[in-house]
């Protein structure tokens, strides 16, 4: 099975319109571990971007996943997120 990184998730939505679509899929790969490792950090950072780009069922994932994680790997992913937007 082929394994994708967080930077080549990045590069999936570099030079493309990232849709909130596209950005839930992503938060679901890494929400479940589905061709990349599991990795709840990176799923929130996907949930909250998609939900920001108006997937209402991104925000929902993002509250469930938060409440399954500490508040410094929240705080982790909001940092990746805000970054993320700043570069794109």
């Amino acid at each position: 099975m082929a394994r994708l990184d967080t930077a080549s998730a990045d590069h999936l939505v570099e030079g493309q319109s990232a849709t909130g679509d596209i950005l839930f899929q992503l938060g679901v790969m890494y929400a479940t571990g589905r061709t990349v490792p599991q990795d709840l950090v990176a799923a929130h950072k996907w949930f909250n971007l998609a939900a920001f780009r108006g997937s209402q069922e991104a925000a929902r994932y993002r509250r469930e996943l938060a409440d399954e994680m500490s508040a410094a790997d929240v705080a982790a992913a909001q940092r990746e997120a805000r970054e993320w937007l700043s570069r794109h």
